[in-house]
């Protein structure tokens, strides 16, 4: 099977991904099980055929409404079939070694609904995070230290989060950045890991400054899921920047 045949099927592969990830998207905060009942709107109540469901195709053929009640479909489906399907090719590139990539791929896809489902809901579920972080410890082919470098990160996120809240008086971070804290560990090592915090730090920094007068509160965990995806894709640009900051 030569690239060509290989980023096709990646395409193919996120955009399932992606239509599953909907589903946990939607369910998963509200307590209901991903399996059952079969999917069905969430307007009419009525079960969908198999053709309604192939992802990104059955949004376009049905031009984004219900084929039963014709109320309007959430963009939300599509865009997060094609944000999946751009994270699995992006990955494929990215580390070429296919289980690596399929790996990799699959903890930005949950990194991804984890985001979403915090800033819709403003809670992150354990069950995305946990397999996220020990996902990432099978990312970079080194298990032994990836291993080391979640833990590594995990422990500094906790005690950093006991000095701020004591500190503060109040609760700093939540348990989530800490199993992001350390997803981010295992997959960058320390050096890049390290930057990849203090660079989620400066896009909430960044967003806070454009929504603060709009009343929009802004959860954490997706400044830090989108800076490890950036430095993850372009390690070898920051590697050779950190050389000279630090060289």
């Amino acid at each position: 099977m030569n690239d060509t045949s290989i980023l096709i099927l990646f395409a193919v592969l996120g955009l399932v991904v992606g239509s599953f990830l909907n589903v946990l998207i939607i369910r998963i905060p509200k307590g209901e099980n991903i399996a059952y009942p079969s999917s069905h709107c969430v307007k009419c109540n009525n079960k969908l055929k198999w053709y309604h469901n192939i992802p990104l195709f059955s949004w376009l053929f049905l031009k984004g409404r219900c084929a039963y009640c014709h109320e309007p479909i959430s963009w939300q489906y599509p865009l997060i079939e094609l944000t999946t399907m751009f994270i699995f090719i992006v990955s494929f590139l990215r580390v070429e070694n296919i289980t690596q990539s399929v790996i990799v791929a699959l903890i930005f896809s949950l990194l991804l609904a984890l985001s979403l489902i915090d800033f819709r809901f403003k809670e992150v579920p354990d069950s995305l995070n946990l397999s996220a972080l020990t996902l990432s410890v099978f990312a970079t082919g080194d298990i032994i230290l990836g291993f080391q470098n979640a833990l590594l990160f995990a422990g500094a996120f906790t005690l950093l989060r006991f000095y701020i809240s004591y500190a503060l008086k109040k609760e700093a971070m939540g348990e989530a950045d800490i199993m992001i804290a350390g997803t981010i560990g295992a997959m960058l090592g320390i050096n890049l890991g390290l930057f990849a915090i203090f660079f989620s730090a400066v896009l909430a920094l960044v967003a806070f400054m454009i929504v603060q007068k709009k009343d929009i509160e802004m959860p954490y965990i997706p400044f830090l899921a989108a800076a490890l995806f950036i430095v993850f894709i372009f390690e070898d640009f920051f590697s050779a920047l950190m050389e000279r900051l630090y060289g």
